[in-house]
């Protein structure tokens, strides 16, 4: 996810996360300079508690209505420092995992696929395929980490990685939680698939690389070569679960 050079538009005063999920912290006088920025990048966060009582999976679920409507209150979100919540599995990270899809002249689709350079994004995740364009939320996407919030960070980031030319529409089709290993633990994604019109797709980051769309079947074949949740997001559009 690139760096992006907006002053924060919340308060670096932190909420506090509890048992009962995010409360505001007690009355904080707080002097900001009109120079200063927040030191660190803020991301969207919901308690793993609040996934858990919703109804914890593993894998792919495709009920969005239901987990949409609990994580995005903003009654339940918050706003965290980064670097403290990437080892944290108390806290689930909120992902826009954005898949693009075009169908060729015969009505095959075709799936947007690259790779991730050395130098990009999560550094777990380097050198692997994915199907998946997104990134965090962060706190210059709102200031209440509600869908308003969400929806600006999902397009902030589709427009900082890749550049589409021609018209688009997007659903949102499921959520991804992978807790077998250390990136899934603290991450949750939220699954949105864009047909594209046309397959013009170029990236914007020098480190996406081996950018284009394939058929599924050939996805599927080189299939181990790919990041957990975008494993997990073929096997569920093999499934017909997409």
């Amino acid at each position: 996810m690139a760096s992006v050079g907006v002053p924060c538009r919340v308060s670096c005063s932190r909420w506090i996360h509890s048992d009962e999920g995010f409360r505001p912290p007690g009355i904080v006088f707080v002097i900001l300079s009109a120079m200063n920025s927040c030191p660190n990048e803020d991301v969207l966060v919901v308690p793993r508690a609040r996934f858990d009582a919703v109804g914890s999976f593993q894998g792919f679920c495709a009920d969005t209505s239901t987990y949409l409507k609990a994580l995005l209150d903003p009654r339940h979100t918050g706003w965290r420092p980064r670097a403290a919540v990437e080892d944290d599995p108390s806290l689930k990270q909120l992902i826009p995992y954005c898949v693009l899809s075009w169908r060729d002249a015969a009505g095959t689709p075709h799936y947007f696929a690259y790779t991730r350079g050395g130098g990009q994004g999560e550094a777990r995740l380097r050198a692997r395929r994915s199907v998946g364009i997104g990134g965090h939320i962060s706190s210059i996407d709102g200031e209440h980490g509600d869908d308003t919030s969400y929806e600006a960070g999902m397009r902030r980031e589709l427009a900082e990685e890749i550049a589409i030319d021609g018209g688009w529409s997007a659903r949102c089709v499921g959520l991804i939680n992978d807790d077998s290993n250390a990136v899934g633990r603290v991450h949750l994604g939220i699954v949105h698939l864009l047909e594209l019109e046309t397959p013009a797709v170029a990236s914007r980051e020098s480190e996406l690389v081996e950018c284009g769309f394939a058929p599924l079947e050939a996805l599927l074949a080189d299939r181990e070569r790919f990041e957990t949740w975008s494993q997990i997001t073929l096997d569920a559009l093999a499934a017909g679960r997409l």
